[in-house]
């Protein structure tokens, strides 16, 4: 086994999810991410903690949304014993039906994160576009019922990470070595040097009331958007849970900002629901996405919009400071915490970023744009500038 993937499950199970003995550690494991879960489970094992494993598969959860797919379509066409044989409604090619049901809230997935420590998500499938062919309809009725499940996952200490696989160096463009090098690049850090540097951005967006971005292409504005951060805390994202930092690689600075005003473009390429989606513009007023425009992907970011109410308002800003991150690879995880990049997310707010007692956005959904701000930009708190082309005012080449 390569050594590296040995110190990734060393930093994942010790500083991202800081597992003790006795902790009951479940973990899901990609299809061909074996070596890092073999890796993790023989760690756990010597820190003397208990492990369940899943097997996290998104051939499996595709095959299944297309499996309920099939019965709510043959329940539509009067294949169920109940249906009106003389009812020609499910004919009807304007009636858009044939949406799954899903039980809400399901036990005995609940259970096992209720139980649970820590949850430890290892990513790295066969194909990053499995389940392609499933209708964003049914990927919205699942998230809605699974979403007493998803708050359970999340009271864990849950860390979500990924084993360099050929299917994502391809993703990538990359050669297979060459993205492997990309990975541990941005995993095996000095974790403790990367979050003192960022406290020094946290402490400024704690003290911030608003977060304006300012972007231009072609000599004008092409990025123009404030947002309120009154009260909320900013999250020192040092992939550890100890941050209240949960992906590694991480490496970001994130609050939850709201009262959203003006506009905002993202021009690094992004996948929602295995759709390609580029050059994404939204429009802000009262806090809400009033208009949207995509030059590809267009449909894809719709359905994300129309998920729910909440999925129109912020959930995150996140202000990427990984620089052994270099290059987009389309992949979120590793994408949003580049240097020189900053990303809003659309959706649910986390809960570390609010005041006890206090409920921010709702959603079920949390999708992030991203945006290069590595040349003719400045992020300002306040009215100040802290990051003008990509260097904050404590580095050196900053120019107020």
């Amino acid at each position: 086994m390569d050594e590296r993937v040995r110190e990734h499950a060393e930093v994942l199970v010790d500083w991202s999810a800081r597992v003790e003995a006795g902790d009951d550690v479940v973990v899901s494991v990609a299809e061909d991410a074996h070596d890092l879960g073999v890796a993790v489970a023989e760690a756990l094992g010597e820190r003397g903690a208990n492990v369940t494993t899943l097997y996290g598969s998104d051939e499996l959860s595709r095959a299944y949304l297309k499996g309920a797919e099939a019965r709510a379509d043959g329940d539509r066409s009067g294949d169920n014993p109940d249906d009106d044989p003389d009812d020609d409604s499910a004919a009807d090619p304007d009636d858009p039906g044939g949406v799954p049901d899903f039980d809400d809230d399901p036990a005995v997935d609940r259970a096992i994160f209720e139980a649970a420590d820590a949850y430890l998500r290892i990513g790295g499938g066969r194909n990053t576009t499995a389940s392609a062919d499933v209708a964003s309809e049914t990927r919205q009725a699942y998230a809605k019922a699974r979403k007493g499940v998803r708050e359970a996952r999340m009271d864990t200490d849950w860390v979500s990470t990924v084993h360099p696989t050929r299917s994502l160096a391809q993703q990538a463009g990359m050669a297979y070595e060459e993205y492997q090098e990309f990975v541990y690049d941005a995993v095996l850090r000095d974790w403790e040097a990367l979050a003192a540097e960022m406290a020094r951005m946290k402490e400024v967006l704690d003290a911030g009331e608003e977060v304006r971005i300012v972007t231009e292409r072609d000599g004008a504005p092409d990025t123009d958007v404030a947002m309120s951060i009154a009260g909320r805390t900013a999250v020192n994202s040092a992939a550890s849970v100890a941050y209240d930092s949960h992906n590694l690689p991480s490496g970001e600075v994130f609050t939850a900002p709201y009262d959203a005003e003006g506009e905002a473009f993202f021009d690094v390429p992004m996948t929602i629901d295995a759709t390609r989606v580029r050059d994404v513009r939204l429009v802000f007023e009262g806090g809400e996405v009033v208009d949207f425009s995509a030059e590809a992907g267009e449909d894809a970011l719709a359905s994300v919009l129309d998920t729910d109410a909440g999925a129109r308002r912020l959930g995150e800003l996140g202000i990427g400071m990984n620089r052994g991150i270099d290059r987009f690879t389309d992949s979120i995880l590793f994408d949003e915490k580049m240097g020189d990049t900053v990303h809003l997310a659309v959706g649910r707010a986390y809960d570390a970023c609010l005041p006890a007692g206090e409920s921010g956005n709702d959603s079920a959904v949390h999708v992030d744009m991203i945006s290069d701000v590595g040349e003719r930009s400045r992020l300002e708190v306040d009215g100040e500038v802290v990051q003008r082309d990509g260097a904050f005012r404590w580095e050196e080449g900053f120019e107020g």
